[in-house]
């Protein structure tokens, strides 16, 4: 799953560990997260979308071919 969690971090100034900070999880589960390595749950994504003050839509891209179900 795509996002614009990267960019958006970037245009508060937070680095990494500052946002794994606010959402109560791992700046290495960032990093997954901004490279697309890992999909958030939903109460993570509710969390992220919560700093940013957007949606969970606007923060995260969503297209039929990323659900592998």
């Amino acid at each position: 799953m795509q996002n614009h969690l990267e960019k958006m971090r970037a245009q508060r100034r937070l680095t990494q560990q500052d946002l794994a900070d606010l959402v109560n999880v791992s700046r290495q589960t960032i990093i997954s997260l901004e490279h697309g390595r890992y999909n958030p749950s939903i109460n993570l994504a509710f969390r992220l979308a919560r700093v940013f003050e957007v949606s969970v839509e606007e923060l995260f891209i969503y297209s039929e071919e990323d659900n592998h179900d």
